[in-house]
């Protein structure tokens, strides 16, 4: 199968970039790789699909103007904010050499590509150190780590194919698979309030403090600042995005020019 990929990119409320992705079986789509950088322009936890919606509290989470998202891969709860992640959606056709049929190895890929663009877009690579000249980013191979608190928060645990820098989760990865393929979503934060988050769940005060406490002590954020980058090269651009798509106008300052670097390079090394 070609290893040519569609770019569309996406922008929009929460609620839609997760509910309304776009259409595999679309003429223009059938059968191709689709790789969709994603902005979102409102706040809102994103519940993984069997977390229970108690887990939030609806009073605080309108009060601090939050919406409240089920996807419908699993894992922990994701806190979502304009310009505060750098979040990749890729799909993967039935058929494809890269869906590998174990889900345990199936995200390998993805976790490879995204460390070693980040540690392009970080200069890790300027110097040639560790594997590929990634340095600290390392990619786990091995099963599910828990934590006290991995089934409330995706970032407070680490899967398979997730990405590490210095011992800290720096990209989070779900999938959903059904008879066309596979849809593997990414993400790595640009920005943590993890009181803001836990403020938002209906825990008791020791837990909130418990579960800000152990985001803020193993999650790593991507900061840069950087002109803004060109498009990227080597994917099939001006594939008219279905409907709840549309290109997105970007964020404001460096956040939007850190997602553009990031995007650079994670595109100029999709397989």
């Amino acid at each position: 199968m070609s290893g040519d990929w569609v770019l569309l990119e996406r922008s929009g409320d929460v609620a839609r970039l997760v509910g309304e992705l776009p259409d595999v079986d679309d003429v223009t789509l059938s059968g191709r790789r689709i790789v969709c950088p994603t902005r979102p322009t409102d706040r809102a936890i994103v519940l993984g699909s069997s977390q229970d919606a108690a887990l939030v509290d609806a009073v605080r989470a309108s009060g601090a103007g939050s919406a409240v998202v089920r996807r419908c891969s699993g894992g922990g709860a994701v806190y979502v904010e304009p310009g505060a992640q750098v979040w990749i959606d890729v799909f993967v056709p039935a058929g494809d050499p890269l869906l590998v049929a174990d889900v345990g190895r199936s995200a390998w890929w993805l976790g490879e590509l995204w460390a070693d663009a980040c540690a392009h877009v970080a200069g890790a690579d300027a110097g040639g150190c560790g594997r590929r000249g990634r340095g600290a980013y390392s990619v786990h191979r091995g099963g599910l780590v828990a934590s006290p608190w991995s089934r409330v928060a995706c970032f407070a645990g680490l899967g398979p194919g997730e990405v590490t820098v210095g011992g800290r989760k720096l990209v989070g990865i779900s999938q959903r698979r059904d008879r066309r393929g596979a849809w593997l979503h990414s993400m790595a934060l640009t920005r943590l309030d993890a009181d803001g988050f836990a403020r938002q769940l209906a825990l008791a005060p020791d837990d909130r403090a418990g579960l800000a406490a152990a985001l803020a002590s193993g999650v790593a954020t991507l900061h840069a600042d950087a002109p803004r980058a060109p498009a990227p090269p080597g994917v099939t651009a001006g594939v008219a995005p279905p409907p709840g798509s549309r290109r997105s106008p970007g964020t404001a300052g460096s956040q939007a020019a850190l997602l553009d670097r990031v995007l650079e390079a994670f595109v100029a090394r999709l397989p």
